[in-house]
């Protein structure tokens, strides 16, 4: 018997458990390969010792870097893929991130689409994964056609105070586009969850809006829709004039399994939805497929990432989930630059291990209990430029080997020092927040921050991977739905727009290739 299904779908990430959302009611049989498994609903979900120092729900992964040496990714392989682990800002990116922009390290290009295109998509994005927000505080925010679904989450009582220093030194803070899935939400006679460990944690209370939660689980009641766990794809392989794929190549719990299918989409995440293209090579791929320009896994982009920490003089900080309030006011440019520097928001509070270690040359000694209430998190992202010469490639033995160097790096160094002048602002204003003392640290390659920009999208095939449907030029049915087609990636996380994306292709599919009639009343409230 043939193993065959309509369409194949390759991880289970914001791009792919989307897609699968998109397309379960087409009637179409539908296969979800996922690499992982479930990540297990256990109290170890919120220790902060087993998740974040031991890396519990991590791979084993060694990957290369241009040097050879060795080094553990930090990403997981699981149902709903890395967003199980994600802190659920969506962002919809700003009308500038689809234009040409210059910046300290180079240009960022335009997209083959604009702004307006992805609109209408952004806005059924929010309402799937249920996004509390405010419109019109952000002042680099861009249009949108309706308001979000939910109402922001509240601030805490400190959080409410330093909104108002910053809107007094003239800054525009904002409360924070969260992906949250609450019960006191939908009703007043369900029990309350109240969030904390959130940031890198998953949440066994299922309220994280996540890929599994709001695509994947609801695309999973359609009969003809399955999902196959432990589903490593070693390869894809091709009819005989290589315009096609007709086999999907995957290990499946340790057995080699031979899928047939009439169409692929990919969602494995930017860096190995790459290593499969060129782990794929054949006599018509030679270079790997899809790969006749040459483009497949350059241009790696990954976010100039990492965390601020504020030690305060006194125990203020009280705030059980601090993750709310986002700063864009250097976005576009400061009044000491005309180049962006990036967006700052709070982040969910560092776990024990990490603020000790942090505190050791400022407060030596001190234990945790204490150092809690006298930090504040931040989290800064600035934008990384596309390099041709960033890229993934595979060994010889089949190890993923990423090259990578820096640009644009001083953008971040610059918002780094813009957010020490903006507390030191604050605290003129507010005592509690004066004379504070910083500490913080760096993604480096191995944090595989937001990677995206592998099978760039455009309409040259000579210098593009994917079409402007997301489909590989050089193939009939091969599509790529994860972050991999950013041309550029701007400096907010990319998951909205993986999933605005993924709905706009998922459009594309069921008009114009399975031609079927879209679903209506498919966009409701979660």
């Amino acid at each position: 018997m043939i193993n065959h299904y309509d369409i194949v779908i390759i991880g289970t990430g914001s791009g792919g458990s989307t897609m699968a959302y998109k397309l379960a009611a087409s009637g179409k049989k539908v296969l979800i390969l996922e690499r992982g498994g479930f990540i297990p609903k256990e109290k170890e979900n919120w220790d902060a010792h087993e998740v974040v120092t031991q890396g519990r729900y991590r791979p084993n992964d060694v990957w290369y870097d241009q040097d050879d040496k060795p080094f553990k990714p930090f990403i997981h392989y699981n149902v709903g893929g890395n967003s199980k682990m994600y802190g659920a800002a969506l962002f919809r990116f700003r009308e500038s991130d689809f234009e040409t922009v210059q910046h300290f390290g180079g240009v960022s290009p335009a997209w083959p689409l604009t702004y307006a295109v992805y609109e209408p998509y952004y806005t059924q994005a929010e309402a799937l994964y249920s996004v509390h927000g405010k419109r019109g505080v952000d002042p680099t925010e861009p249009p949108a056609g309706s308001e979000y679904p939910l109402p922001p989450l509240p601030y805490e009582p400190l959080i409410q105070d330093l909104n108002a220093n910053m809107q007094q030194i003239g800054l525009h803070p904002f409360p924070l586009p969260m992906g949250i899935k609450l019960p006191q939400d939908l009703s007043k006679t369900e029990a309350p969850v109240m969030l904390e460990n959130f940031d890198g944690f998953p949440d066994p209370t299922d309220s994280k809006a996540d890929g599994q939660i709001m695509a994947l689980r609801p695309a999973l009641q359609h009969k003809h829709v399955t999902l196959v766990t432990h589903a490593y794809v070693q390869k894809l392989e091709t009819n005989e004039s290589g315009t096609r794929v007709t086999r999907v190549i995957a290990e499946v719990k340790g057995e080699s399994t031979v899928f047939h299918t009439d169409l692929v989409i990919i969602a494995c995440g930017a860096v190995n939805s790459a290593a499969l293209m060129l782990r794929s090579a054949n006599d018509k791929h030679p270079n790997g497929l899809a790969n006749s320009s040459g483009q497949v896994g350059r241009n790696l982009m990954l976010h100039h990432n990492g965390c601020l920490v504020a030690f305060t003089k006194a125990p203020i900080n009280d705030c059980v989930f601090q993750k709310s309030l986002g700063l864009a006011d250097f976005y576009h440019n400061a009044g000491d630059s005309e180049f962006p520097l990036g967006e700052i928001q709070l982040m969910g509070r560092n776990d024990p291990d990490t603020i000790l270690w942090l505190a050791e040359k400022i407060y030596p000694g001190t234990p945790y209990s204490a150092l809690k209430q006298m930090t504040l998190d931040f989290w800064l992202t600035a934008e990384d430029l596309p390099s041709p010469e960033n890229r993934v490639t595979i060994t010889k033995d089949g190890h993923i080997k990423v090259y990578y160097h820096r640009n644009n790096y001083t953008a971040y160094e610059r918002l780094k020092e813009k957010l020490k002048e903006v507390m030191q602002q604050v605290g003129e204003l507010d005592d509690r927040f004066k004379d504070l003392q910083w500490a913080g640290y760096d993604l480096d390659i191995s944090g595989m921050s937001h990677q995206n920009g592998t099978l760039r999208f455009g309409v040259d095939p000579r210098t593009s991977v994917l079409d402007l449907n997301c489909k590989a030029h050089d193939l009939d049915n091969l599509y790529a739905v994860d972050a991999s087609f950013f041309p550029s990636c701007g400096a907010f996380n990319p998951s909205l727009t993986i999933a605005a994306n993924a709905l706009r292709v998922g459009d594309h599919l069921l008009q114009d290739v399975l031609q079927v009639a879209p679903v209506k009343k498919q966009f409701v409230k979660a």
